[in-house]
């Protein structure tokens, strides 16, 4: 009560906030009319003269009021775009490490150049994130007309670059790529060996656009790097001969969760067969260094309890193929992931593969953290305003509109089914429809969006095919005619490029476009069409001259004459057919209409099977309308109803909040250790020589091994001389008269310590004087960067079935966080102890015959999966590295009849007419014959 009073009168801390920035906006207006006398030469020169200030000891704030000012006078000359008032403010916002909340088709895109020019004039590099190659290309080289007129240059990351062009773009003072692309090269780039082969230079700042979907959506899966390992097959055979020999008492199965666990009597059980069977030879099964061993065990029991053969998969010329529990076919090439293919291969006697495993991993929410200033854009973060604040230190400020929003949001229509809902739904599009109303529809997969469209095609409407030429001519004569046009398109956000140009296009009277929630994103649609994007796509190809000039008048006049048929229809209406569980996927979708200032109108059609509404007592609703008599077809329309779902939608935001933070507290633990590993790897990288550091890691070797054979303070007659010396021979290559030593009279630890260390110095200034120093040098630091490499990535794999397992330990009231971080800890200070003893073994030996590098990376496999459709939506099209997931092997989604990449990494060219030359073709994959359709439903199609 008392706050919604003070709110009335002081006004909202976000109004307190914005009105912060009226002095400066101020500023920056009274600049124009000086800014606008400038030549094009005398404007551009201010950006040297800023960088001229910044080295004599300005700060970057203190050149905001007139670098703000040079952007919007070089924007208007460029693109005939002027900054307004508002998009200063959502400047300034993202320059103060806020993120910009501002409503669709307020101009984003432009609002960005403020602060990545006032931040790009230091000269440490600006990353703009986008969450497509598609958009990442598009406001790159539209933006990038600003940038070179005031002197600066702009790189863009995207798939299919190679090393040198990727270090160039980074190199350029702005840099615009995907999410996937800058993390996978952080990645790539700390598993490299030299630091000229590193693309990225730093994290200075960044700003991330369509922040929401990236930092917390996307946020949720890791970016992962994975090669083959070594051979275990081994150990999964070994595994597999004594699952058979548990009892029903042993394990429990959950098929409904598709779960197998042993029950306390199993884990003895097991314990003793693995024992027995000389597996686990030391501890027990559960201590963290045998946390591989119990994945292993899991692994097994799941593949015996829970994957029946023909049903689950089949075996087929020496190889488990997987059955799709949906459509009942086969899906060769497709595996299981984390060791269960293994272990199915291992229950049926086939030869067992290697494993992929995780040779480097990130989450978004860690990548982006390394920055050191960091922003974001989006039409939607003040639903997550909190998880901003709290995870990245972002406050969220909404930006006012430029002109007053004019949409109509009517409250939801509730329909006891599915069946009656999207029949209710084909009678709202037939109704727009008719009156020539543009209409987007919003569906949550693309399983819905296909019955939608199945729907309407019952009805007499028309799919329209986008692999025929021209395909929206008939929607555009449609429109001229205002003759209902019964075409409609469907979007699954699969190709980006095509489908921004079609979403451009959903403002036409009467088109009808069906989407998912991520399609078109970062396209704004204009009532009327996109004028510019029928110039490109219908004038692309003729030339300059007066024919062209007269046929892109003719277009704008008619995309003119369009969008005063659809604001005289009532503008864009927005259909949703599906609450989504957040709130602010929901507002994505309706802020697509209403677009600076123009009229709209959105609304929801829900039923009570939907997962929102099943989940929140859809059962206890269904009784009641039963009760109060709601016919079939008939809907209730309430604002309660709109209450009690917005309600039930925070709490679905509050969970969802809950599991991110607690996976992120996980993979901050392993994060704090990667940023140890790779620090120090850059530093030695970056050192001439480790002379110093082979030095102590050998003195350090010495000491352990002392420690572990002589006890400090312990009687000469419990010293295990004999075991030293094989120690001595065996790590550390090393003949030493231990023996002679220890029976003198009087000697001590530290005195035998001291031998120990000054005989090993020795040997190894033999070894380096027999090489040669300088080879040496570069010897020793491939050893130690090696050694460390290796370790960390069984590191990874040790820590993920650590943290598999690590849950059991809150049966013993233990909490499994802290109880992770100890175990983490532990295992850290091992690896630091076997890179000491590995690395000092492998100098103590090397013999050098060089041979030089090289620079490539071994081949490799990318994957992030896209939490909203399941799919890997991470594509490596360079050499040496390959796509993950089930897409393993495949060239870059869009490019049929390209390049493949082979087993070894090499590129093989793909003939469109010989199938033999494709090799594995993903089923999700346009087909290499060149038809535009994807594999599985061209040559890959299953009879």
């Amino acid at each position: 009560m008392l706050g919604s009073i003070a709110k009335k009168i002081f006004g909202s801390a976000n109004d307190r906030r914005l009105k912060t920035y009226a002095p400066k906006v101020a500023a920056i207006n009274a600049l124009e009319p000086e800014m606008a006398a400038l030549s094009d030469e005398a404007l551009a020169a201010r950006t040297q003269a800023f960088r001229a200030e910044l080295k004599d000891g300005k700060a970057v704030n203190d050149l905001l009021v007139p670098a703000f000012a040079t952007v919007r006078e070089a924007a208007k000359r460029v693109l005939g775009q002027r900054h307004f008032d508002v998009q200063l403010i959502g400047g300034m916002v993202l320059n103060e490490d806020g993120i910009a909340e501002m409503r669709t088709g307020e101009g984003k895109t432009l609002v960005a150049t403020l602060a990545v020019y006032l931040n790009a004039l230091a000269g440490n590099g600006v990353h703009v994130v986008t969450v497509n190659d598609y958009l990442a290309r598009r406001d790159a080289e539209w933006m990038a007309r600003v940038y070179g007129f005031l002197g600066l240059t702009t790189g863009i990351i995207v798939h299919g670059l190679d090393d040198d062009q990727r270090r160039q773009a980074y190199a350029a003072d702005i840099t615009y790529g995907t999410n996937n692309e800058y993390g996978f090269d952080y990645l790539r780039d700390n598993m490299k060996y030299d630091l000229a082969s590193m693309a990225q230079r730093g994290h200075a700042f960044a700003i991330v656009d369509e922040v929401d979907s990236i930092l917390v959506d996307e946020a949720r899966t890791p970016l992962i790097i994975s090669g083959p390992s070594d051979d275990k097959s081994d150990l999964y055979n070994s595994i597999d001969a004594i699952l058979p020999g548990l009892v029903a008492e042993d394990y429990e199965v959950d098929e409904k969760q598709r779960t197998a666990n042993l029950t306390e009597a199993g884990n003895e059980h097991i314990e003793a067969l693995l024992r027995e069977a000389g597996i686990l030879t030391e501890g027990s099964l559960y201590e963290s260094s045998n946390a591989t061993l119990v994945h292993h065990v899991q692994q097994g029991l799941k593949a015996h309890k829970l994957f029946s053969r023909d049903k689950d998969y089949i075996v087929r010329n020496d190889e488990v193929v997987i059955i799709d529990e949906f459509s009942g076919r086969m899906m060769p090439g497709r595996r299981y992931s984390e060791g269960l293919h293994q272990a199915l291969e291992a229950k049926e006697h086939v030869t067992v593969q290697p494993e992929n495993v995780t040779l480097a991993s990130i989450t978004f929410q860690n990548y982006f953290r390394l920055y050191k200033k960091l922003a974001g854009m989006t039409g939607t973060a003040a639903t997550e305003a909190n998880e901003f604040a709290e995870i990245y230190k972002l406050d969220v400020v909404e930006i006012p509109t430029n002109r007053n929003v004019q949409r109509l949001d009517e409250d939801d229509e509730v329909y006891r089914t599915a069946r009656e809902k999207l029949m209710a739904i084909g009678r709202e599009i037939t109704a727009a429809s008719a009156k020539m109303q543009p209409m987007l529809v919003g569906t949550t997969s693309i399983e819905k969006s296909e019955q939608l469209g199945d729907l309407l095609a019952s009805q007499g409407y028309t799919r329209i095919d986008f692999t025929e030429p021209n395909a929206l001519d008939k929607l555009y004569a449609a429109a001229r005619t205002g003759v209902p046009s019964k075409l409609f398109a469907i979007l699954n956000a699969r190709f980006h490029e095509q489908e921004a140009g079609i979403v451009a296009e959903a403002g036409v009277p009467g088109a009808i476009t069906i989407a998912t929630n991520m399609a078109g994103r970062g396209t704004d649609i204009q009532l009327g069409g996109s004028a510019d994007m029928r110039v490109a796509q219908e004038l692309g190809a003729m030339e300059p001259g007066p024919e062209r000039d007269a046929k892109e008048a003719a277009i704008r006049a008619e995309v003119a004459d369009f969008k005063t048929k659809a604001l005289a229809a009532g503008g864009l209406y927005i259909v949703g057919t599906e609450r989504h569980e957040s709130r602010r996927i929901d507002n994505q979708l309706r802020g697509r209409a209403g677009r600076q200032g123009d009229p709209g109108r959105s609304k929801f059609f829900l039923s009570l099977q939907d997962d929102l509404m099943r989940i929140f007592g859809s059962e206890r609703m269904d009784a009641v309308l039963t009760r109060l008599g709601l016919k079939e077809d008939e809907a209730i329309i309430h604002p309660w109803i709109n209450k009690a779902l917005l309600k039930a939608q925070q709490k679905v935001e509050a969970r969802n909040f809950d599991m991110r933070k607690n996976v992120l507290k996980y993979d901050d633990v392993m994060n704090d250790q990667r940023k140890v590993v790779f620090e120090q790897r850059r530093d030695m990288m970056a050192q001439e020589s480790l002379e110093e550091i082979i030095g102590e890691m050998r003195s350090g070797t010495v000491d352990d091994l002392v420690t572990k054979f002589i006890p400090p303070d312990s009687y000469p007659e419990s010293w295990d001389v004999a075991g030293l010396k094989a120690a001595m021979q065996e790590t550390l290559n090393l003949e030493a008269p231990v023996e002679d030593w220890a029976k003198e009279e009087g000697i001590g630890d530290e005195e035998l310590r001291e031998r120990l260390t000054t005989a090993a110095d020795a040997a190894y200034a033999a070894r380096v004087e027999s090489n040669g120093p300088d080879l040496m040098r570069y010897v020793e630091k491939q050893i130690v960067l090696q050694v460390l490499d290796h370790l960390w990535r069984e590191h990874i794999v040790v820590l993920d079935h650590l943290r598999q397992v690590i849950g059991w330990r809150g049966v013993a009231q233990r909490d499994p966080l802290n109880e992770y971080k100890s175990e983490a800890f532990d295992l850290f200070n091992g690896l630091i102890g076997r890179l000491r003893e590995s690395a000092t073994a492998q100098a103590m030996r090397v013999e050098v015959a060089y041979d030089p590098p090289s620079q490539q990376l071994p081949p490799m496999f990318a994957s992030h999966m896209d939490p909203l459709t399941g799919d890997d939506d991470a594509a490596v099209a360079e050499a040496g590295l390959r796509l993950g997931g089930r897409n393993a092997g495949a060239p870059v989604p869009g490019f049929g009849g390209g390049t493949m990449v082979d087993q070894q990494g090499e590129t093989l060219a793909r003939d469109p007419d010989d199938p033999a030359s494709w090799g594995r073709v993903s089923r999700n994959e346009l087909c290499p014959c060149g038809s535009g359709k994807k594999y599985k439903h061209c040559h890959g199609a299953i009879a």
